[in-house]
Formats: C-alpha cells, sequence, structure tokens
C-alpha cells in the first residue's frame, strides 16, 4: 500500500518554479495543492479540497492512458487548456496535474477547420426509372425543380456548384457550414423528397460529403467514396467522410426497384467469366445460414455445374430449421460440402470465392477464407457497412431486392437454361424468397414475383416450399411464449424476449417479429433471444415508418429500412433496453 502524501512535500511541489497551473489531485478526486498559477485557470481563490470532476468536468481516471495524439482539452476563464496528468512522480496514488494554455493554437486549429475546403457529390437517385414513368415534360419541370433546390441548397451554404451529368453534381463549401449541415440533419434530403413527380414514387438524393484530407484531391476521393457508399445502402442518404470516421444521415426510403434488368444480365454474364475462369470455386454465406443463404448459394452452384468448374459450398453449422433441406443435399449425393477446416487447406490463388447473403466479413461462415482468395464475388441484398468486404472482384449488391435468392435467379435466367435447374434448388430459391418477404408481404416488388415465376416454371411446388417452414411442437410453443409476454413501449412499439436458450432463436425471433407487426398499431418489433452458445440475437421489423436498419447497425447489425437483425454479447432484456434508449436518443435530435 502507497502512502499518502505529507503536506511538505505538498508545499515542495507547489512551491517549484513551474510556470504552467498546476495542482495535485488525491485518490479520492479531491484538490490537496494548487499553485499560484491556477488563478490563470479558475477564478475564484482557494481550491484546497475542491472536487476535481466538478471544477472540470473530468474524473481522474479519463486523465490515465489518454491515447497518444488524443488530447483533453477544458476552456475556462476565457481560455483554452490542453490538461494532462503525471501519475508516475508521486508515491501514491495522486496526480499531478497541469494545465497548458492552448488557446491559441485551438483557435488557430478552429480557424483552419473553418476555412478548409470540403467536397459534396451528390446524385439523383432513381432517375432512369423516374423519366421512364413520367412524361417529358413533367421530366423536364421536376428536373429543373431538382437542380433549383440544389444550386439554393449550394449557395445557402456558399458553395461552388459543377454540373458533372444530368444525375450528378459536385459542390465544393468552407468547413464551418459543416456543422449546420449536421444539425440539420442534412434538410436537403427531405426537400427533395417531397417533390410531387407524378410517379409512384419520389425522386431523392444521395450525398457524400468528403472531409479532413491532405490535399483537395484525397477530399475529394472521400466525398466520391462516402457516395459510392451511400448507393450501395439504397440511396436517400448523406454521409460524411471524415477520413476513417463515417456520420450516417437520412436512408428513410425502401430502395426503388430497377425497371431494367440489363444489370442482372452484366454481372450473370461476368460472374459466368469468372467462374470459366477458375479452377475451383468456393460458395460461402453468413454463420447459420438461412434458407436465403442456402437457396443463393445453390443457385451459384448450379452455375458452377453447368460452367463445369469444380465446386464446394463452405457450411459448418445450420439452423434447427435448416436440417430438413441439408438432408435433403447430402442424400442427392450431388453436391460437395467442405467446413471451414479443409476448405482453408484447399483454397488456393486461382479459386474463386464468391459470398451471398451478406457483405461483411464478421458474418461470414469462415472469414479467414477472405486472406487467402484473390478473387471474390458478393452478391447480397443488404446495405452495405462500414465493415464491408473490401475490393471484391464483382460485387452485385441491390438494395432494392428482396433477398439474395432473387439476385441469383435473376442471374440464373441470363446464364443457365431454365431445365436444368433441379427442382430441389428452384425450390431451395423460393423458399428464400419467400422467408425473406414475409410470405410476399414485405418489401416484394415486380421483379420478385417474376424470380418466383421463373422458379416455379422451373419446377418448384410451393407445397414442399412449405413444408421448410413447418416448425416442431416445442418450436411452436416457444413462439406462443413469446408473443404472450410481449411489452408495447408507445409509439407504435412492441418488444418481445425469447425466453432460455435456444438452437434456433434467430429464426423463431424474426418469427415472433413478423406476428407482432400483425396487432393493430404496431409499426416496428424488436425481438430477442439467446441462441445455444448463449449470444444473444435480436430481429427487428417494420412497417416502413420506422428505419430499424439505422437503430440495429448502432449495435453493430445491419439488413433493410423494414427488415433487420444483430448480435450482441449482453443479456436479450439489456438488448432491448439498449434499442429502446437508441430510438429515444434518436427521438431528441
Amino acid at each position: 500500500m502507497k502512502k499518502n502524501l505529507d503536506e511538505k512535500l505538498i508545499q515542495k511541489i507547489m512551491s517549484s518554479h513551474i510556470p504552467a497551473p498546476m495542482c495535485i489531485v488525491s485518490r479520492s478526486g479531491k484538490i490537496v495543492g494548487a499553485n499560484e498559477h491556477m488563478d490563470q485557470v479558475f477564478l475564484y481563490g482557494d481550491l484546497q479540497d475542491a472536487d476535481f470532476f466538478q471544477l472540470t468536468g473530468i474524473k481522474t481516471s479519463e486523465l490515465e492512458g489518454v491515447p497518444e495524439g488524443e488530447r483533453i482539452i477544458i476552456e475556462r476563464n476565457g481560455k483554452k487548456f490542453s490538461v494532462v496528468a503525471d501519475d508516475e512522480t508521486l508515491e501514491d496514488d495522486s496526480l499531478i496535474v497541469f494545465f497548458n494554455d492552448v488557446t491559441v493554437y485551438e483557435d488557430l486549429k478552429d480557424r483552419y477547420e473553418a476555412e478548409r475546403i470540403l467536397v459534396a457529390r451528390i446524385n439523383v437517385d432513381n432517375y432512369d426509372e423516374f423519366t421512364d414513368a413520367v412524361s417529358p415534360e413533367t421530366g423536364a419541370s421536376v428536373s429543373g425543380t431538382v437542380e433549383r433546390i440544389i444550386r439554393d441548397w449550394a449557395g445557402e451554404i456558399g458553395g461552388t456548384v459543377n454540373k458533372l451529368r444530368d444525375t450528378l453534381y459536385s459542390i465544393y463549401f468552407h468547413g464551418s457550414k459543416l456543422q449546420e449541415l449536421i444539425d440539420n440533419k442534412f434538410a436537403i434530403l427531405d426537400e427533395v423528397r417531397s417533390i410531387e413527380t407524378g410517379a409512384d414514387f419520389p425522386l431523392t438524393l444521395s450525398m457524400g460529403i468528403g472531409v479532413g484530407g491532405k490535399d483537395i484531391v484525397e477530399t475529394n476521393e472521400f466525398a466520391t467514396g462516402a457516395l459510392d457508399l451511400a448507393l450501395s445502402r439504397g440511396g436517400d442518404q448523406a454521409i460524411v467522410r471524415n477520413k476513417g470516421d463515417l456520420q450516417y444521415f437520412g436512408g428513410r426510403l425502401q430502395s426503388v426497384e430497377k425497371g431494367s434488368k440489363g444489370k442482372s444480365r452484366m454481372i450473370g454474364q461476368a460472374l459466368w467469366k469468372l467462374i470459366q475462369q477458375s479452377n475451383r470455386v468456393m460458395i460461402m454465406g453468413h454463420q447459420m445460414a438461412d434458407m436465403d443463404a442456402m437457396g443463393a448459394a445453390l443457385g451459384i452452384y448450379r452455375m458452377c455445374l453447368a460452367c463445369e468448374t469444380e465446386s464446394y459450398l463452405v457450411i459448418d453449422t445450420i439452423a434447427e430449421s435448416m436440417e430438413p433441406i441439408y438432408r435433403q443435399l447430402r442424400n442427392a449425393q450431388e453436391y460437395n460440402f467442405m467446413n471451414t477446416e479443409k476448405a482453408l487447406s484447399e483454397i488456393r490463388k486461382d479459386t474463386l470465392l464468391v459470398i451471398v447473403d451478406t457483405n461483411r466479413p464478421s458474418y461470414l461462415e469462415a472469414p479467414e477464407l477472405l486472406e487467402k482468395a484473390e478473387k471474390i464475388v458478393v452478391i447480397d441484398h443488404h446495405r452495405r457497412g462500414e465493415d464491408a468486404i473490401e475490393n471484391p472482384t464483382l460485387a452485385y449488391i441491390e438494395t432494392y431486392a428482396s433477398s439474395a435468392s432473387e439476385l441469383v435467379t435473376e442471374l440464373l435466367e441470363y446464364t443457365v437454361e431454365r431445365k436444368n435447374v433441379t427442382r430441389l434448388e428452384a425450390e431451395a430459391l423460393l423458399a428464400g424468397i419467400t422467408l425473406d418477404t414475409n410470405r410476399f408481404a414485405v418489401k416484394t416488388g415486380v421483379r420478385t414475383f417474376e424470380a418466383a415465376a421463373w422458379l416455379r416454371r422451373a419446377g418448384a411446388d410451393t407445397t414442399e416450399v412449405k413444408k421448410y417452414f413447418q416448425q416442431k411442437e416445442e418450436t411452436f410453443l416457444l413462439k406462443a411464449k413469446a408473443l404472450a409476454s410481449a411489452e408495447f413501449q408507445g409509439k407504435g412499439i412492441a418488444t418481445a424476449i425469447l425466453e432460455g436458450e435456444n438452437p434456433g432463436a434467430q429464426v423463431i425471433n424474426a418469427q415472433v417479429a413478423d406476428d407482432l407487426l400483425n396487432i393493430k398499431g404496431v409499426r416496428a418489433s424488436f425481438v430477442a433471444g439467446k441462441n445455444e452458445e448463449g449470444l444473444t440475437f435480436v430481429s427487428a421489423r417494420s412497417l416502413g415508418e420506422i428505419n430499424v436498419q439505422i437503430i440495429l447497425e448502432k449495435l453493430g447489425g445491419g439488413g433493410h429500412l423494414n427488415t433487420a437483425g444483430a448480435q450482441t454479447q449482453i443479456s436479450p432484456r439489456e438488448t432491448l433496453e439498449k434499442i429502446m434508449e437508441i430510438i429515444r436518443e434518436g427521438e431528441k435530435k
């Protein structure tokens, strides 16, 4: 045990000829000594026994272990001070705390931040679909209104506008305006969305803001990258990129379904060539694969068979609900399976790795394969996250799509003869679409039904598909108990907890969340429960008024505006409490 400081040592330290304000803070957070220069920081005199936290707003624990390159700054008496602690000089646990006057430096830094040039890249979303849906006169009128709004907005922030093409603008403005835009949550998004277009969907904007580049070229690259991310997340949002940090705003609307399948044809042909050029293909979905991941994986496997390319499905564990189809696949003896261990030993430089139904490494069945694969393809319908797989050889991430199975079905239409798709594969793909659309009730567009019709013609039996969703008696009772425990939090939000630890927690949570939306007045539902390993899964559903994807992103999850999920290490009840806290914080802003 270290001894307490005595009065003589305190006086000796305080009477030293250090010109900076300085004090000693005890283990209890009390000031036990202060030198004469402390009056530069605080106007009042005697600081003896004063509470350090009340004076500065800083806990003593925050002063220890401050990361390199970071500083604690306080503003007092019209000046700015950097607060630094020395915890090694004294024999006990007390701290010597120095207050360095950095007013000139901080003012210069603020001036630099205010005067530096930022870049905004703005894209008008849904433009091609809009011009196809309205008359030329209406199209010209609405397009003119959008351009006027963008130019007026640029004028308000003192920016200069460059129109790069009909749908793309670049704006340069000073950093002093950024906080104002953030405080207003980029209100221009709402203004454009509210325009009456004459079509059955609105025009929206996607925006990327570049901040903090070492020069204007790098700042422009930040803006372009942020815009690409906004578009890949479905549009109708602004993303601010300050070096490695990202801030998201907007994202209220569901992505508009693209009328043309031209991109599907192009991606299908590109993937076909990649498969043909590879000696081996490994196909992988997310952990605890569901019907959408399995269906999409089987669709890609069929493409590989058509190319006569050796291929493998990488699967370690499956959910209980997946056992019937997994058993059928094994019995068919037509499909090659690998676990993670074998895949890591078998993967080669010329191996093509195809990832379906996720774009996040942390969700993968075997994320280690990413480091060994030189050619990676990503096919997904979820919004792209900050930690998305970087630089894939080919990416097909379309947030308008109902499911990965819908996307893969369209790829099959342009690459494989329908008669070569087996009934089992067609039913797995249809089951994937059925799952992610909650039986065609949500996120279902014209192309979703077209994909389902193609699979039906390929032999998919809807009765057999329905069997994939049959439940065991104990599962049904668990669902009923969770529904009976539902709590209604007000403002149309319902929550429920799946008790105990259940192998099928992820699937049961989703089904309970779907069922809660059937209750009149419920606009969004959140259901949490643990799997057999003690990991908490949470499923969220919405009728569209509440963006559950943005809420669950704050827990490390993701998804869509009306369908999202996440995993946490805390209990189900704590998870739901955290979600309600996030919702309340969002309402305050």
